[in-house]
């Protein structure tokens, strides 16, 4: 099961919904400029891992490595991977085909706990089959 604790507590008084995604990515793109929020919680900021930006200096040394999940900031909370594309799923409006399907695989955190590392493993793969460099947000010291 899923933890829903949030990676880091860091800057809470931030307000806000950032997601940081690959931007070299195809279906990483699309899925992030498809993705909808509900209307009361206001817009969504789309960040490029592969663009220095402040919100990926915080990741980084939260030792959180882009290559391996995208990241959800919600007022000031970090969430990663499975937990990311959770939340979001519960943010997003119950309209469009995308946000149905998003809820749907990612809704229950028992089901994006086994989806989200078979669609990491398929962006890796389309990642290298055109020849896409890694962000490597982390300088090869994955995991500290």
């Amino acid at each position: 099961m899923i933890d829903r604790t949030p990676i880091s507590s860091a800057g809470r008084d931030s307000p806000g919904i950032i997601l940081v995604y690959d931007g070299e990515c195809p279906v990483c793109s699309a899925y992030s400029r498809m993705s909808r929020i509900r209307d009361d919680l206001g817009g969504i900021l789309l960040v490029d891992a592969r663009d220095p930006s402040l919100v990926l200096d915080e990741i980084t040394a939260a030792g959180l490595d882009m290559d391996e999940g995208m990241v959800l900031k919600l007022d000031g909370e970090l969430y990663f991977g499975p937990d990311a594309v959770h939340m979001l799923a519960l943010l997003s409006t119950r309209h469009g085909w995308l946000n149905r399907l998003s809820r749907l695989l990612f809704g229950r955190p028992s089901v994006a706990a086994v989806v989200y590392p078979v669609a990491r493993f398929l962006r890796n793969l389309l990642l290298k089959m055109l020849g896409r460099s890694k962000i490597n947000n982390l300088g090869g010291r994955s995991g500290e």
